[in-house]
C-alpha cells in the first residue's frame, strides 16, 4: 500500500511541467518552430522566477511523502515488543531496567515512559497524581509532534497555488502591457502572457491537489496512531497505579506493625 501511494505521488507531483507543456501546445494554432520557441521562451521566462520554486515545492512534497510513508506507522509510535517488555518490567518493579529499554527505543511511547519513570525514580516521594501529570504532559507533547510533522505537506498544498496565482497575475500584467504598447490588439502579442499565466496556475494546482490528498491520508493515520498511543499510556499508568497501591499498602502495614510493637 505504501509503495502504491509513493508511486502515485511521484507521478502526480512531477507531472506539472508536462501538463503545462501540453496546455501551451494545445493553445498554439500551428505546430511551427516559432510556436515551439514561444513555448520554450514562456517556460524559461516563468522558470527562473516561478517554475523553479514550484519545482522545488514539488520535490520537497515527494520527499515528505516518502518520509511519512516510512515514519508514520504503528511501529514508530507503539510496538507490541516494547509494550510486552514494559508490562513485564513494571510488574517486577524493575524501573531502572525499563528506563534502559526506553533509552534503546525510539518510539513515542518509549519517550513517554522514560519521562514518567525518570521523574518517579528521581522523586520517590512524589504522589501518583504528580507522576500522572508528567505522563500526560509528555503524551500531549508527543501527539503535538506527530500532528506538526505532517503540517509541512499541508503548507505546500497552500503555498503552491499562491505561487501559481502570482504567475497568473504576472502573465496578465504582461498581456495588458502588450495591449498598451500597441495600437491594435494582436493575439500573438497576448499569447505569451496568457500562456505563462496558464502554465504557472496549472503547475501550482498539480502540486497542491496531490499534496492535499496525501495530507488528508496521513492526517487520518496520525489520528489513529494518537488513539493507540493514548491506549498504551492508559495501560502503562494502570500498571503503575497498581504498583503504587501495592507499595502504599506495604508501607501502611509496616507502620501498623511498628505501632503494635
Amino acid at each position: 500500500m505504501n509503495y502504491r501511494l509513493f508511486f502515485a505521488a511521484l507521478c502526480l507531483l512531477t507531472a506539472s511541467p508536462l501538463i503545462g507543456q501540453e496546455a501551451s501546445e494545445a493553445s498554439s494554432a500551428t505546430p511551427t518552430a516559432d510556436a515551439a520557441k514561444s513555448l520554450l521562451d514562456t517556460l524559461l521566462e516563468g522558470g527562473p522566477f516561478l517554475m523553479v520554486p514550484l519545482a522545488a515545492l514539488s520535490f520537497i512534497a515527494v520527499l515528505l511523502i516518502i518520509f511519512y510513508l516510512f515514519t508514520i506507522r504503528q511501529g514508530a509510535v507503539v510496538s507490541d515488543k516494547f509494550m510486552n517488555a514494559a508490562d513485564a518490567l513494571i510488574r517486577k518493579q524493575d524501573y531502572l531496567g525499563l528506563i534502559a529499554v526506553c533509552n534503546r527505543e525510539n518510539e513515542c511511547i518509549a519517550r513517554i515512559v522514560y519521562k514518567t519513570l525518570d521523574f518517579a525514580t528521581k522523586n520517590p516521594t512524589a504522589s501518583f497524581d504528580e507522576v500522572r501529570e508528567v505522563t500526560e504532559a509528555e503524551g500531549t507533547r508527543q501527539a503535538s509532534i506527530l500532528n506538526n510533522r505532517i503540517s509541512y505537506l499541508n503548507d505546500i498544498s497552500r503555498v503552491a497555488p499562491m505561487v501559481g496565482l502570482f504567475g497568473t497575475v504576472i502573465g496578465m500584467i504582461k498581456a495588458f502591457e502588450s495591449i498598451g504598447k500597441s495600437s491594435g490588439v494582436q493575439h500573438m502579442e497576448l499569447a505569451p502572457g496568457v500562456a505563462q499565466a496558464l502554465v504557472t496556475t496549472a503547475a501550482g494546482l498539480v502540486i497542491s491537489i496531490p499534496s492535499l490528498i496525501f495530507y488528508s491520508i496521513f492526517r487520518g493515520k496520525v489520528q489513529k496512531l494518537i488513539a493507540e498511543l493514548e491506549a498504551a499510556m492508559t495501560h502503562i499508568m494502570a500498571l503503575l497505579a497498581a504498583q503504587y497501591k501495592r507499595a502504599n499498602y506495604r508501607a501502611s502495614t509496616r507502620r501498623e506493625t511498628t505501632d503494635q510493637d
